[in-house]
């Protein structure tokens, strides 16, 4: 069941998502201090094109935690926000609330990437 999800959320819109944090990720990748920021956008590139079916695991300690105070400052707040709210209008419908669900995965990813490892 979650291949047909996961191909009905990159027709409808999955891949240019995944296409932006690809290219943000290629944009970080520009400069030495951007390759950490560049690595966790490929992370969000790759949850984003194909959420469905994968789980994401946390950890990592204090320098993933001191790493994701700043990526939640330059970032992760205003995505998780998106995603969130997204994921609420999604949730409205009976249809929708996978999409939500996955949405919400997102946004929780966007907060805190360092030490989280998508499986």
């Amino acid at each position: 069941m979650s291949v047909v999800f996961n191909i009905i959320w990159i027709l409808t819109g999955g891949w240019m998502t995944a296409l932006a944090f690809l290219l943000a990720g290629v944009l970080c990748y520009l400069t030495i201090i951007g390759i950490p920021l560049g690595r966790q956008a490929f992370k969000m590139a790759s949850l984003t094109l194909a959420p469905f079916g994968k789980t994401i695991t946390y950890g990592g300690g204090t320098p993933s935690l001191v790493a994701n105070v700043f990526w939640v400052v330059l970032v992760g707040l205003w995505t998780a926000i998106g995603y969130a709210l997204e994921g609420a209008l999604f949730c409205c419908t009976i249809v929708g609330i996978p999409f939500g669900l996955q949405l919400f995965k997102m946004a929780k990813l966007a907060l805190c990437p360092f030490g989280a490892t998508v499986w």
